[in-house]
């Protein structure tokens, strides 16, 4: 059943109205085709960005749709209850733009209504093979030539790599550790630039995840976002946002999985009565409910403290390491509520099941999650 929301507005409620039918009629059914032929949806993005649900956070100004990101966030849920890996892809975009809208020049910044309009779909250049989670090790270098740079190196788990029409790229301009790196954003077919073959994923495979190898790939100075050595609190803000955009897909795949189980469990008949009325599974279905809940509870109170300005770093980290652990137990749990059934791809659980394993690991690990969450209350403890 649809998630009981709690909206700060009538435009939200038609919003989220709006996006609920599109995923029903346009992603639902599409969604596992799509995903046992790994193909990617392009069309649908460029649906979603007809529909103005690409730059949904971002001001009208500049080309976006204005609303808050609690707002944002529940579209996303919706999406992701329908197919996760559509969902994800709109967090990625979003957080694609987010160097260019929050750092860009006034001159760099009349691109963005073009980015978020919906032809054109971005990518997240940032992790390498030696450095995910420590973001500040990356290796990928862009050296100064003349009116631009040249870049040489990798980049790993880029999702949209190889589809997007441009990157927030990430690349050394100095040795000096965090502060020598700088973001640049770089079109999708830029020569000297090479996507490699898709990862072969246990999930989201709707999605694809390439390497990105560039061999003296020639960037124009005034593609450098910020000024030189700002791309890792660039990287960092963004992440943050990011994050939430993660939690708020996560906890829509775990919507879709206690709405299989529970649909599966009232018309399943054991012992002369529907299972869901057997007390064992029906506490299994109430931890599950309040687990999916709870973690919706999460991120919108983040969402909310970024809507007002306040600090948010910390809550996304607990908002996203709550919801993707929702996610894993949650679709675990249903693919048990099926029992046999579960472990067959005739039904879905099984797929949201391989595809939650995923939301712990990108944006930040949960165990970086743990380490963010930690370092904070220890400097509140220092005062």
């Amino acid at each position: 059943m649809p998630a009981d929301r709690v909206l700060p507005s009538s435009e939200a409620e038609e919003l989220l109205a709006l996006t609920r039918e599109i995923a029903t009629a346009e992603l639902a059914p599409r969604a596992a085709p799509a995903e046992e032929r790994a193909e990617f949806p392009r069309e649908i993005f460029r649906l979603l960005g007809r529909s103005g649900l690409l730059g949904l956070a971002y001001p009208e100004e500049q080309g976006g749709g204005g609303q808050p990101y609690e707002v944002y966030l529940q579209v996303l849920e919706e999406l992701a209850s329908a197919w996760e890996s559509v969902a994800v892809g709109v967090s990625v975009h979003s957080l694609s733009c987010h160097p260019l809208a929050a750092f860009g020049s006034e001159r760099q910044r009349e691109r963005l209504p073009e980015l978020l309009a919906g032809e054109l779909l971005g990518g997240y250049a940032l992790s390498e093979a030696q450095a995910g989670s420590d973001a500040g090790a990356l290796s990928t270098r862009a050296v100064r030539d003349g009116d631009g740079y040249v870049v040489t190196g990798g980049k790993s788990w880029i999702t949209h790599g190889g589809e997007a029409d441009f990157y927030a790229l990430f690349a050394r301009t100095s040795d000096e550790g965090t502060r020598g790196i700088s973001c640049f954003l770089i079109d999708g077919e830029m020569a000297g630039m090479t996507p490699g073959p898709p990862e072969r994923k246990m999930g989201l495979t709707g999605s694809t995840t390439t390497q990105l190898h560039f061999d003296g790939a020639r960037v124009p100075a005034d593609r450098l976002i910020g000024v030189e050595g700002q791309g890792f609190p660039i990287a960092l803000s963004a992440l943050d946002s990011g994050r939430l955009g993660i939690a708020a897909c996560a906890v829509g795949l775990a919507q879709a999985a206690l709405d299989e189980a529970v649909a599966y469990a009232g018309g399943r008949r054991q012992f002369g009565r529907a299972i869901i009325e057997h007390q064992g599974l029906a506490f299994l279905l109430a931890d599950m409910a309040a687990a999916v809940e709870s973690a919706r509870a999460t991120y919108l109170d983040a969402a909310r403290r970024r809507d007002r300005g306040l600090p948010y770093s910390r809550a996304a980290s607990i908002a996203k390491l709550v919801a993707t652990d929702a996610a894993m137990k949650v679709t675990t749990d249903a693919v048990q509520v099926l029992g046999g059934n579960g472990y067959t791809r005739d039904y879905p659980v099984e797929r949201y099941m391989r595809e939650a394993k995923v939301m712990q690991i990108f944006e930040g690990t949960n165990q970086i999650q743990r380490m963010v969450i930690g370092r904070d209350l220890a400097r509140g403890a220092r005062g």
